[in-house]
């Protein structure tokens, strides 16, 4: 079981406390009791060694005895447009995003695509993303924004500061795709990243994200599920 826990609140001093989801884990979960030693992490990209001074009901006073700064983050920036699956769908493609080190993940509003999250299952996702980043060792937790329009989406992300711009499109034609894929990402540390609905991105919408500027790319001849092509380019962008 991870012995790595998020505080709310940035730490700063010699004090602080676990409340809420992660003092409940601590105390009726890990058994934990006074004097246990464990990590902390506030999503500042920092650790935080500390002893549990005293318990209560629902939170968990801790002294912290040391700082360290610790960055699991990787170097290449990658954000991902989604239009979200459902339930438990949604819930295990941030999860795996979160292992996969992206940075932020945005909730598309598509023609074909499902209602997006309101905020109740936003902060489910949100506690999805803290469960995730302590069991990979994340001290930054992937942001994940409010649901946008698509039309809204391509115009607006703009291609400054080195943003290279990519929505995953299918290729059915005889000659494949994969010279048109190899290395699409090389030189590029900013990477941000469109993946359709179920029933894929209209024509229409494959068409206004090209005259913004955007490219796109191929993940072969078969049709993959809204979560198997955002992990494949998560992937994909972590390891070229």
């Amino acid at each position: 079981m991870s012995q790595r826990f998020f505080v709310e609140n940035s730490i700063d001093g010699d004090l602080t406390q676990l409340e809420g989801a992660e003092a409940l884990h601590f105390l009726h979960v890990m058994r934990g009791k006074v004097g246990s030693v464990i990590v902390l992490f506030d999503g500042s990209n920092q650790e935080f060694t500390a002893r549990v001074t005293e318990t209560h009901r629902k939170s968990v006073d801790l002294d912290v005895l040391e700082a360290r700064t610790v960055d699991r983050e990787s170097t290449r920036e990658v954000s991902l447009g989604v239009a979200l699956p459902k339930g438990d769908h949604a819930r295990w493609l941030v999860e795996k995003l979160t292992d996969l080190g992206v940075r932020r993940l945005l909730p598309l509003r598509t023609e074909r695509g499902f209602v997006p999250p309101v905020d109740a299952a936003l902060t489910k996702l949100r506690r999805a993303i803290i469960e995730a980043s302590k069991q990979c060792g994340r001290n930054k937790l992937m942001e994940i924004a409010q649901p946008v329009d698509w039309q809204d989406f391509v115009s607006e992300s703009g291609d400054s500061n080195g943003l290279a711009r990519f929505v995953a499109h299918p290729d059915f034609s005889d000659s494949g795709s994969k010279a048109a894929n190899a290395a699409p990402f090389a030189g590029e540390e900013r990477l941000l990243f469109a993946v359709g609905p179920e029933g894929g991105l209209t024509e229409e919408e494959i068409a206004l994200a090209e005259s913004h500027g955007w490219k796109t790319i191929h993940l072969g001849s078969r049709i993959l599920r809204i979560e198997t092509a955002a992990i494949t380019l998560a992937a994909w962008a972590a390891l070229e």
